[in-house]
């Protein structure tokens, strides 16, 4: 199995906000090398925060519309299995 076989049509989206949230994060890391306010890196590292979890939980739930919906049989089985250990990281 290549690594593309995993792909779906939301993954480049997903790849752009992480790649916002990499450069965000580096902003804040130049901020506090810089000596801001903790307020303000607290706020900064809350927005990056909530976009890896709005990362996470879109990948997810594509995942489940995607690969998970359809299942029926000895695949539904492995796809709830697949469910549950997806619900612990929402």
């Amino acid at each position: 199995m290549s690594e593309h076989d995993h792909a779906h049509a939301s993954h480049p989206a997903i790849i752009k906000r992480l790649k916002r949230a990499e450069g965000h994060l580096k902003s804040i890391i130049g901020m506090i090398e810089a000596g801001r306010p903790c307020l303000d890196l607290a706020q900064q590292l809350h927005a990056v925060e909530a976009a890896v979890t709005n990362a996470k939980r879109e990948l997810i739930h594509d995942h489940i519309e995607h690969c998970l919906h359809d299942a029926e049989g000895p695949d539904g089985r492995a796809a709830l299995a697949e469910l549950k250990q997806l619900a612990k990281y929402l």
